[in-house]
């Protein structure tokens, strides 16, 4: 799939037959809902779009999360979801046999889904598990990531549920699990293993759960959703309701750019226009942009909207796949 963006004539939920959505940030943010989410999945869903909500956050059980999306007006069973301890379990069991011990370092729900693919959840290193399964839970502690250490020193699988660096709250962005898996990495000197995004170990296992040919990922974040996307070979639709902004995707690196922009998941139900190369100018609809001498230059100024975003993604793509250079302060913030 090329790394510039792609063309849809039809609507996104009519062009896929799968949409692997992203929670925080696309689905809802925190506890609040994101405006037009719930009616654009519904019309989605209509229009005979299956969903999946795929999530890196290992410390919830896949009924709680159904029942958050069900509260916002986004009806979902338990079956419709998968975390990221749901991934690192399943990964666990390409290479242990049933009945293997796991020192897990997480939440309840790391611990279930290790459970439930039939291995046996310990306490301490003094057990000699096997593997370590390590993901994000508030109330980790020092004691906790010692634990890990000891078992990862002592030989056992290094395994994370997921890498996100940082994790979003209500006052900002707090450590996540990545910050924590990388802790035990510097004691031991050792790289875990990761099931989460921006591996495309989710997304596969998601794929092959709901039996899809065409997948489609949503989401918010360049770096693990837009990227997994690209890791995997699926199309991937960026909206800008979360983390990444526009201006990101237009200095985006080809392994985490996303095929599709847009405002929020309105955009599943309109078609995609590509922008077009003409007299210099890359054109999208009645927008254009180019760069000269390694700058970033719009055809006029005033309101972005999406026309503008696209015309500068493939403007600075093609500049930079080509080699040369687009400096980051000439991209101005563009808003959709």
């Amino acid at each position: 799939m090329s790394a510039g963006l792609a063309a849809s004539e039809t609507p996104l939920a009519e062009a896929y037959d799968l949409a692997l959505v992203d929670l925080d940030g696309v689905a809802y943010q925190g506890h609040l809902p994101i405006d037009h989410a719930a009616p654009s999945l519904a019309s989605a869903r209509a229009s005979g779009l299956d969903l999946l909500f795929v999530t890196n956050n290992a410390s919830r059980e896949p009924e709680e999360v159904a029942g958050q999306l069900s509260s916002l007006d986004i009806p979902t069973e338990a079956g419709e979801v998968m975390t990221a301890a749901q991934a690192c379990a399943t990964l666990l069991r390409t290479r242990l046999e049933p009945g293997a011990r796991v020192l897990v370092v997480g939440g309840r729900g790391l611990v279930t889904a290790v459970r439930e693919a039939g291995l046996e959840v310990v306490g301490s290193a003094e057990d000699a598990p096997e593997a370590v399964a390590q993901g994000f839970a508030p109330e980790l502690g020092w004691s906790d990531l010692a634990e890990a250490a000891y078992a990862v020193a002592g030989g056992a699988w290094h395994v994370a549920s997921n890498r996100d660096m940082s994790l979003p709250t209500a006052r900002g962005f707090a450590p996540g699990n990545g910050a924590l898996v990388a802790a035990v990495s510097a004691a031991t000197g050792i790289e875990p293993d990761s099931a989460g995004k921006p591996s495309p170990t989710m997304y596969r296992m998601a794929v092959e759960r709901a039996g899809a040919s065409r997948p489609l990922v949503i989401g918010d974040r360049l770096d693990t959703d837009l990227a997994g996307a690209r890791a995997a070979g699926y199309a991937g639709l960026h909206v800008l309701t979360g983390v990444s902004s526009a201006r990101d995707a237009v200095l985006a690196e080809p392994g985490l750019r996303p095929h599709f922009v847009g405002a929020d998941l309105r955009s599943l139900l309109v078609a995609h226009e590509t922008p077009v190369l003409a007299d210099g100018w890359w054109r999208c609809a009645d927008r254009a942009a180019r760069v000269v001498d390694g700058r970033l230059e719009l055809d006029r100024h005033g309101p972005a909207g999406l026309d503008v975003v696209r015309a500068a993604c493939a403007a600075a793509w093609d500049v930079a796949d080509a080699g040369g250079p687009v400096a980051a302060d000439s991209v101005p913030e563009l808003t959709a």
